[in-house]
């Protein structure tokens, strides 16, 4: 019986289970707004270009939008495979703008995700600039030994007479 049990053990399977695994564990919770395709792969999935929506979780009413390559093909659909260090971000007010009881650090990392098996993340940064009342997003992907300086930015005014409360 036990012999059984060995021959239908699959490799694969355990490729599968580790890649679900770690999809499931990795970082920032967001939300797939639409995606297009930009590459026809013949196995596995096309590659992509992936807008999510991250709601800030200290800020209620902001949503940031993040546009990213997401790489296809065999290696794309096991969670194997590494995507581009570029990326895109908007942020907009997308309700009324409060603060939860604590005060904003002045800057601060808001998400990050994996982007590759192992050693690269996609980092969205809040920033405060109380000067002008005004919330900075800035995206950028990072490696473990070398990052890049692709990166794009963008910023919501806070309305007059709400202030942002920084420590």
């Amino acid at each position: 019986m036990r012999t059984d049990a060995v021959k239908r053990f699959n490799p694969r399977h355990l490729v599968l289970t580790s890649a679900l695994l770690l999809a499931a564990c990795s970082g920032a919770s967001s939300e797939e707004v639409g995606a297009v395709d930009t590459v026809f792969k013949f196995l596995g999935p096309d590659h992509k270009i992936v807008v999510d929506a991250y709601d800030d979780p200290k800020v209620t009413g902001v949503t940031c939008y993040v546009s990213r390559a997401k790489t296809g093909g065999i290696k794309g659909a096991f969670g194997l495979a590494e995507d581009k260090a570029e990326a895109s971000i908007a942020c907009r007010q997308t309700g009324v703008i409060s603060f939860g009881a604590k005060p904003l650090d002045k800057q601060e990392e808001m998400f990050s995700e994996r982007i590759s098996l192992v050693f690269k993340k996609l980092r969205v940064i809040r920033m405060v600039d109380s000067k002008r009342n005004t919330l900075v997003y800035l995206t950028y992907s990072d490696r473990v030994i070398e990052g890049s300086p692709q990166n794009s930015v963008t910023a919501v005014p806070v309305p007059a007479g709400t202030v942002i409360p920084v420590k």
